[in-house]
């Protein structure tokens, strides 16, 4: 009896903490403790190692988890890969020590986790968040600028060297860089996939990034130089696990953010945009160029155009006030640009310092209202520090109470704003298509980046990429035609640049310049359908009752790409964009496409080097 009872203590005490183990709703996910860290575990497999949690200075106990109930997320996005969001998270807390707490969620397709502190006085300890990531394992990693503008190259070792002189580059003695931006794109477990970033930025927050130390990535907050008394939190630090189809689905960046902010969203509209500068390499000081691209905008039914840099500069004695209210008469909305200036201003374009303090930016916004403006596009940070996170704050905040839509450029990657803010449209943080302005170097690399991009920084929130350019700028693109246009559908962004000048858009053919004038920028559901990063990448995203499937050929060799649709019910192919094969006849009468209509929906297509396709597909429910 005695042997009996010793055994049934010792099973009740097994279940006891086992009971206590974090668990995702789903059961996917666990948390077991190791040391002073834990381990994330995906269907069993440990997928996330973080050997160091806390603080400098703050001694921490063992975790022990208690749970604390159950979290769920079901909100609506006004812009998005996902109109209506749902997840739910089961939530643990662990004391670190007396004034220093773990929040842990489990979402069925990942973890998010922050700190809570109490009895602050003066300036943040220094985060001591690890990561660990074993030399052999693919990622994918983004070399640190403040503008967030790189490439985000495969690689199974932390020990790679600096790409370009891009600001910011931090190496080692060894020469290897040391400093990386979020997102992060690990391969753990072969089809396994997790990408590491954060969220919920708040005011008197920085942003952080990744040090490589070993085989170690640290969380890095930038500079916060705000005293703070009593109580803090961080933002969360979060890890999407799962399929690529879990991370491509995934919205934990804005599950994780606070509500929505704004009593009213009614005047929130995304659409597609006509943009000057990058046919020109240059600002909006020309009315008679800023006319060409509003009648453009008419000609193609694009709700908005978009004037640049130099506004405030107009030639032949006209003036912004000008340019915006042709544009109005046209019954298209403009948006113009402005220099935050808190990063490039010596030799920057202007207009400069007419945001900055409070009162002016009340002012200029007030004016950008009352003379028509629908939106503004904010260039030039100067990276993560926590100035520049609550300027960005203020913006967004300002102008909303203008009505005006807000589009971050030179900036930070999007880290949850969108949903507390919606007014912010899109965020740059890209390396772009801007790029062929820039440097020859994007010409023979662009296709390869263009399919890594929807796995790492587009699963984050909006990418104003600006797509589709069908001519050249100042150095050559590669990719075909059906790739560019593949690009409007692949890249979520509420706002669409269409980058080129008029005539390359206004010479394509006729169903093409109706696909822009019917192109949603927002959609109601996303789905991966296949790919690898770096290799191709197929995506349906929908909008009513029409998907529209894009997929681009990342390599220079010809590729069948697959594309199994039988998750869209009663569906009927209503137009194929294609890349021409020169070998046959082109229905659609232009030596760059094969536009074809039909309701025959292909299993797989075949696309050109660097090639591309677009399907519009009706779903009947």
């Amino acid at each position: 009896m005695k042997q009996f009872l010793i055994i049934l203590t010792i099973c009740l005490g097994s279940l006891s903490l086992s009971a206590q183990q974090p668990v995702s709703p789903n059961g996917k996910l666990t948390v077991t403790n190791s040391g002073q860290g834990i381990i994330v575990n995906y269907q069993q497999q440990e997928v996330l190692n973080i050997p160091v949690l806390g603080y400098e200075g703050i001694k921490s106990n063992r975790l022990k988890f208690k749970p604390i109930g159950k979290v769920t997320a079901n909100y609506q996005m006004l812009a998005g890969k996902k109109s209506t969001c749902t997840n739910e998270a089961n939530e643990y807390v662990a004391k670190l020590s007396g004034n220093l707490q773990l929040v842990l969620r489990l979402y069925n397709d990942g973890a998010a986790f922050r700190y809570e502190l109490s009895g602050l006085k003066g300036k943040l300890p220094k985060e001591k968040t690890a990561y660990m990531i074993p030399e052999g394992t693919k990622r994918w990693m983004l070399q640190w600028t403040d503008s967030y503008e790189g490439f985000y190259p495969m690689s199974t070792t932390g020990k790679i060297k600096p790409i370009g002189r891009m600001a910011g580059v931090v190496k080692s003695d060894e020469g290897y860089n040391l400093r990386w931006g979020f997102p992060t794109l690990v391969e753990p477990q072969e089809g396994v996939f997790m990408l590491l970033s954060e969220a919920n930025i708040e005011r008197n927050q920085a942003a952080a990034c990744l040090y490589t130390d070993g085989e170690l990535l640290r969380v890095t907050p930038d500079v916060n130089e705000v005293n703070l008394k009593g109580k803090w939190h961080s933002p969360w630090r979060i890890a999407i696990i799962g399929s690529m189809q879990d991370l491509i689905q995934s919205t934990l960046v804005t599950d994780v953010s606070e509500p929505c902010k704004l009593s009213d969203t009614s005047w929130i509209k995304p659409g597609v945009v006509s943009w000057i500068y990058w046919a020109y390499n240059h600002g909006s000081n020309d009315y008679n160029i800023i006319k060409k691209y509003v009648d453009m905008a008419v000609t193609l039914k694009l709700p908005y155009v978009l004037i640049d840099a130099e506004w405030d500069e107009m030639k032949d004695d006209k003036t912004i006030e000008d340019a915006v209210a042709y544009a109005n008469s046209k019954g298209v909305k403009p948006m113009i640009w402005y220099n935050s200036s808190v990063g490039w201003i010596d030799g920057a374009p202007t207009p400069k310092f007419r945001l900055n303090k409070p009162e002016d930016r009340e002012k200029e916004f007030a004016w950008c209202e009352k003379i028509g403006v629908a939106g503004v596009k904010i260039d030039f940070f100067s990276g993560d520090c926590q100035r520049d996170m609550t300027y960005c704050i203020d913006l967004l905040e300002s102008a909303a109470k203008h009505h005006l839509l807000v589009n971050f450029h030179g900036a930070t990657v999007p880290r949850g704003w969108q949903r507390t803010y919606p007014n912010l449209m899109s965020t740059e943080g890209v390396y772009g298509a801007e790029w062929y302005n820039n440097v020859p170097t994007f010409t023979n690399v662009a296709a390869s980046h263009n399919t890594t991009l929807p796995f790492t920084r587009n699963i984050i929130g909006p990418m104003d990429y600006t797509p589709c350019t069908f001519s050249d700028s100042q150095h050559p693109h590669i990719t075909s035609d059906a790739h560019e246009l593949a690009l409007t559908v692949l890249y979520e962004s509420a706002l669409q640049h269409l980058a080129d000048k008029p005539e390359s858009y206004l010479v394509q053919p006729q169903q093409v310049q109706d696909f822009f004038g019917k192109l949603p920028t927002t959609w109601d559901e996303t789905r991966y359908v296949s790919g690898y990063p770096g290799e191709s990448v197929v995506l349906a995203r929908r909008s009513g009752e029409t998907w529209y499937v894009a997929g681009i050929n990342g390599t220079d060799n010809k590729k069948v790409l697959d594309v199994d649709l039988s998750f869209i019910s009663g569906a009927k192919c209503v137009q194929t964009f294609a890349d021409a094969d020169p070998a046959q006849y082109q229905l659609s009468g232009n030596k760059d496409w094969l536009i074809t209509k039909g309701n025959q929906i292909p299993k797989q297509i075949a696309t050109q080097p660097r090639g591309g396709f677009v399907l519009v597909i009706k779903s009947q429910k």
